[in-house]
């Protein structure tokens, strides 16, 4: 029996002791507190046991019962989600027939489930992709420890879009201005149409090779190998221990899956 129909019971002892409403919702607030019926409730329950009632339950109920959430329906759900995790709880309700508030309950007290966003990656990666890069990095750790200068011999190349900017900073644009003048507004500076690809390559030691694109130049396969020619005429130059050894090699940021990332030169 629960709290509830336990104070029915005491408001039917009440009639019968011949109480009246006030009396007996005294009683019930006394015995029970913040808890005990409402003033609504307890009136009407005494007005029904005073007209020959005898129950304490309630009425039935035509239509859905008073809960869903039973085994047959936990699973269902379950199944739903496990099919489409992006479906809503309005779609769930729509397509199990379960009301809005027990698809709620269900997910999140039966399952245990909660509605999460995406964390936002670079690339979705398949489990051959996922495979050649662990192999790639077991494969340099184990460069790196049977040599421990393996970091030092690596070029790293890399590009990056240099855009122009307003050159005037904010204590250069400042002006004298009286009380009762408006203060002055400068705009925070934006990216510009100007832009222009900046080419890098460097080495654990710092910048080895580096230069701009004329506007509008595609990198194809013979711009690139022309900038390959300049970047080992830079390492001739700058790192002339890698040069004379030939022990060094090329990384470069966006080499595609597929295709060798490091290549010894």
């Amino acid at each position: 029996m629960n709290e509830v129909e336990e104070q029915r019971v005491c408001v039917k002892f009440c009639v019968k002791l011949g109480k009246s409403g006030a009396e007996t919702l005294q009683m019930l607030r006394t015995a029970y507190g913040d808890s005990a019926l409402k003033k609504t409730a307890c009136y009407e329950w005494h007005k029904r046991f005073r007209e020959g009632r005898t129950s304490t339950k309630d009425d039935d109920r035509m239509g859905r019962p008073a809960t869903s959430r039973t085994t047959t329906a936990t699973d269902l759900v379950r199944q739903q989600v496990m099919g489409d995790r992006r479906l809503t709880i309005r779609e769930i309700s729509a397509e199990s027939g379960l009301a809005y508030g027990t698809c709620h309950l269900i997910l999140t007290e039966d399952l245990g489930m909660r509605r999460i966003s995406a964390n936002m990656v670079p690339k979705l990666l398949t489990d051959d992709q996922k495979e050649k890069r662990v192999s790639c990095c077991i494969e340099l750790k184990n460069a790196l420890t049977q040599d421990p200068d393996f970091i030092s011999k690596v070029v790293t190349g890399d590009e990056s879009w240099v855009y122009g900017y307003d050159p005037e900073t904010k204590s250069q644009s400042s002006q004298w201005k009286s009380p009762g003048s408006p203060r002055p507004k400068k705009a925070r500076m934006s990216r510009s149409n100007v832009k222009t690809l900046l080419i890098t390559f460097f080495d654990i030691r710092g910048v080895v090779h580096s230069e701009f694109l004329p506007h509008g130049q595609t990198v194809n396969q013979h711009v690139y190998k022309d900038i390959l020619i300049r970047l080992r005429d830079s390492i001739r130059r700058k790192r002339r221990d890698l040069w004379l050894s030939s022990d060094w090699y090329l990384h470069y940021d966006n080499a595609h899956d597929g295709t060798s990332v490091f290549g010894k030169k």
